[in-house]
């Protein structure tokens, strides 16, 4: 979903901006309950640095394996964590991350906002927040997924729990995912970190 929906890769540029120049600082991005690394290795082989956080050391582990088989250069982008994402300042994650994934993540409500507005306060300005999950309407007219109605959320839900955030909603759908079965639906969120005004800027 990540990598053909947005085009990451093509957000910052890899080279310089003259022959022999130096080359433009890493975003950085972060892979909250990365698991085995999909994404973030995909990140990582694309020009990102990217902080790869899960509380499962067997997944970490994992995604240590797979980077192992990539080139230095990529297996030095990425940052394991086994950690807490609910607690990520002990974690010792501050931010700021030009790219923050919040891929099937699934917690309490009271949860879930208050993670989502700590993490809209980690992105950098122009930052990109993405949450994507099993919508609530995936029990009765999706497949698959969390059974428990307390994990799941909407897309209207992950915009009224951002709140008064500094963001704007670029994304807010429902979408559909094949399966071996029917379509699950998934709630996508994509908000932006919206960059000073000039004025501000320059104070």
């Amino acid at each position: 979903m990540v990598e053909y929906v947005y085009g990451l890769d093509r957000r910052v540029p890899l080279l310089p901006d003259e022959p022999g120049g130096a080359p433009p600082e890493l975003p950085r991005a972060l892979d909250l309950a990365c698991g085995e690394g999909r994404h973030a290795l995909w990140l990582a082989t694309h020009g990102w640095h990217v902080d790869a956080v899960d509380f499962s050391q067997v997944g970490i582990d994992k995604g240590r394996t797979v980077a192992a088989r990539l080139s230095r250069s990529v297996r030095s982008r990425v940052d394991w964590r086994c950690a807490d994402i609910t607690d990520l300042a002990t974690a010792g994650l501050t931010g700021p991350y030009e790219l923050i994934l919040m891929v099937f993540v699934h917690l309490p409500a009271a949860q879930r906002g208050a993670l989502l507005r700590e993490l809209a306060g980690m992105l950098s300005p122009g930052g990109l927040l993405l949450v994507l999950g099993h919508d609530s309407r995936n029990l009765t007219d999706g497949y698959g997924g969390p059974q428990d109605p307390a994990i799941l959320f909407t897309p209207e839900d992950v915009r009224a729990e951002l709140g008064d955030a500094d963001l704007t909603i670029r994304v807010a759908d429902a979408v559909l995912r094949p399966t071996e079965g029917p379509d699950a639906i998934d709630a996508l969120v994509v908000a932006e970190r919206n960059r000073p005004e000039s004025g501000e800027a320059s104070a």
